[in-house]
């Protein structure tokens, strides 16, 4: 019987937070931790997918075609599959067995992973020669139009095109990329809380929707355009919060060039600084922190760490503290003994 894999690695964002759906700039680096389905054809219209990962239901089927929205983990194949059957690519019934190590909601794009890992599988066991770019575009879709995460393109592009050893600088307004080499000199800790998110339910959505009641009150398409503005004389504009949601915006815009420029001059602890400045901004403008982020992110500032900051799309998940190259480890072992909880899910790179 012929079997399929797919496999896609999760991500972290070296910085570049919120700006994604915004037209802005993104720079995740790819992690070794990933999502691998494995599948085989049935010979009726089901879909039938059991899981490794510690969510609920491990197991479970539905009717191609029939696909409706749970709120459970299996809305993302199911967004997979109907999305395919919108755009008239055929699929039969298959059995998925997936396993995972990266961590489900811990801001690491584990739903992107999923996605993409299923769509390698489908395309390779179907024959659907599925491209890069395509695969990107059915992934968010499954993520937005179906699961109903009004997210950006930043987890699909970093699963698909992201590498281990280098950053990945994605301008959103026109999707260019370009590689940036990590430095050797340092290396990041990624520390899981323990605290979980869910985009779809949480304050996610609300955060995409205050970005476009900005738009509108400023005449613009997207908050890109403001780059290049004053802005003092934008916020003077603006009611609260999105004043303050703008703010964190172009300001971490902002961050991405000069953390793009700290590499380049190999400057590291100004690239901890810029880190901690983007964790700031998320806490205070844009209010996706939480009490568990802060305080780990306080807690790595105590142990050594260049800069630490909430990774990924907050109300919980993870964050990553900067640290001399050798050090992430025992940085992260402070860290966690006061902390009192949460896991070191990896270094990077």
């Amino acid at each position: 019987m012929r079997r399929a894999t797919g496999h896609a690695p999760g991500r972290i964002n070296l910085i570049g937070e919120h700006t994604d759906y915004n037209d802005g700039l993104v720079m995740p680096v790819a992690l070794r931790l990933g999502v691998t389905v494995q599948a085989d054809p049935r010979d009726d219209r089901i879909a039938h997918l059991t899981t490794d990962a510690a969510v609920s239901p491990r197991e479970t089927s539905y009717e191609l075609g029939a696909e409706q929205k749970d709120g459970t983990w299996v809305d993302r194949a199911k967004g997979v599959t109907a999305t395919l059957g919108q755009k008239g690519i055929h699929v039969g019934g298959f059995d998925a067995g997936i396993t995972s190590d990266l961590p489900l909601g811990a801001g690491l794009g584990s739903s992107a992973a999923f996605a993409i890992a299923l769509l390698r599988a489908l395309s390779e066991l179907f024959d659907l020669a599925l491209d890069d770019a395509a695969t990107v575009r059915i992934a968010h879709a499954a993520e937005t139009d179906f699961a109903g995460a009004r997210a950006g393109l930043l987890d699909q592009l970093a699963s698909v095109y992201g590498r281990r050893r280098e950053a990945l600088l994605i301008d959103m307004r026109d999707q260019a990329m370009r590689t940036i080499p990590l430095p050797p000199t340092v290396e990041l800790a990624v520390i899981d809380s323990g605290t979980r998110h869910e985009h779809a339910t949480g304050g996610y959505n609300r955060r995409r929707e205050e970005c476009e009641d900005a738009c509108r009150h400023l005449g613009v398409t997207s908050l890109r355009e403001l780059d290049e503005r004053p802005l003092d004389k934008i916020l003077e504009r603006l009611p609260p919060p999105l004043d303050r949601r703008v703010r964190h915006v172009v300001t971490e815009n902002a961050r991405v060039r000069e953390v793009v420029a700290a590499l380049g001059a190999k400057d590291d602890a100004k690239l901890g600084e810029l880190l901690s400045a983007s964790h700031r901004s998320l806490r205070d403008d844009y209010e996706v922190s939480t009490a568990e982020l802060d305080r780990l992110v306080d807690l790595a500032a105590a142990a050594g760490a260049l800069g630490a900051r909430l990774v990924g799309g907050g109300f919980g998940g993870s964050i990553i503290a900067l640290s001399q190259r050798g050090g992430a480890n025992d940085v992260a072992a402070r860290i966690l003994q006061d902390y009192g909880g949460g896991h070191l899910v990896a270094v990077v790179p």
